[in-house]
């Protein structure tokens, strides 16, 4: 008569001595995931915020330069406004020649529309330069955008006609049409800049951005308990 033999334990339960494994070896791969743990998902680290706000800081300021550019083409394409100057009482006063004219929309309209060309071409050159992405860079495209609208805006009028409309009038004489001082109305075309290099970087990053990896887990092979 034999003794009887002791079932084995459940395969789903471990016993102390499986609980503990010993630290992997240098080189495996659960010693790579171990080290990259602590830098970023799954070993990914960005270079750093503080090499990440300098490069938003550059970005920004290199955007807001455009709008030099933006200013001298908006200056050159917007439409004039025609006004006329005459004399009543003594008194030199300024109006509109064409009340049904749309020259003025039409000023706005020519700077939104310049505006969103620089919004998409400076989203779309750091997203090339920079596919990475990141909260600095992001924010510093905005605020370079914002820049250079506010900077387009004002050297648009500072190349434009004189703001002063009644020693203009006088200049060229009672009834001679003369152009109005290149003014922005819509003052919220200054955001159309920011926020389309804000949408469509988002979007191209979102897209074609560079994506985590996925964790690859490994596990020893599954031993099946021994017979009975």
């Amino acid at each position: 008569m034999t003794a009887p033999l002791t079932p084995p334990p459940p395969p789903h339960e471990r016993s102390a001595q499986d609980a503990w494994q010993p630290p992997a070896a240098p080189g495996s791969q659960h010693a790579e995931y171990a080290e990259g743990a602590g830098h970023g998902w799954y070993g990914q680290d960005g270079p750093g915020m503080k090499t990440e706000v300098r490069e938003a800081a550059v970005i920004s300021l290199a955007v807001a330069l455009g709008g030099v550019l933006l200013g001298v083409l908006w200056w050159w394409l917007a439409p004039h406004v025609p006004l006329v100057g005459d004399v009543v009482e003594g008194n030199w006063v300024v109006y509109l020649k064409d009340t049904e004219g749309e020259q003025a929309v039409g000023v706005d309209g020519t700077f939104t529309l310049l505006a969103l060309g620089f919004g998409v071409v400076s989203a779309l050159v750091v997203f090339l330069l920079r596919r990475r992405g990141g909260v600095p860079l992001v924010v510093g495209l905005a605020v370079g955008g914002l820049l250079g609208s506010l900077l387009a805006w004002r050297l648009g009028v500072w190349l434009g006609p004189a703001e002063d409309v009644i020693a203009r009038a006088r200049d060229v004489g009672r009834g001679v049409t003369f152009s109005a001082p290149l003014k922005l109305g819509a003052k919220g075309a200054l955001l159309a800049w920011p926020l389309a290099a804000l949408v469509l970087h988002l979007g191209l990053t979102a897209l074609f951005g560079p994506r985590d990896p996925e964790p690859e887990f490994s596990e020893g092979p599954y031993q099946a308990p021994p017979a009975a």
